[in-house]
């Protein structure tokens, strides 16, 4: 094999890489970005918190809602069957009278 024919590119591509590699792995682990990681993560659970009260404070009102339309629907139904008796007590009271 010649020097020529030896991939060059090829192998200064693949040196570049790994050496690109290792520092990146340096810089990665240095203290001042686990700092950076470190804030990151304390300002998502943050989020997460505050989501989390957001929510609940929704389902509360959710649940508060579904209540109040089932009191509803229930008072419209006793009124309901409140007039379907009054109208059978007028259609007895009009037959007796004839």
């Amino acid at each position: 094999m010649k020097f020529n024919d030896i991939p060059w590119k090829k192998i200064g591509l693949f040196a570049g890489g790994v050496l690109f590699g290792t520092a990146g792995i340096r810089v990665l682990s240095s203290k001042d970005a686990k700092k950076c990681y470190t804030h990151a993560t304390a300002a998502v659970l943050r989020a997460k918190s505050d989501v989390m009260a957001t929510a609940s404070k929704v389902r509360e009102n959710c649940d508060d809602i579904l209540a109040d339309a089932k009191d509803i629907n229930e008072q419209r139904a006793l009124a309901e069957e409140a007039a379907v008796i009054e109208d059978k007590c007028e259609e007895i009271a009009d037959t007796s009278a004839e």
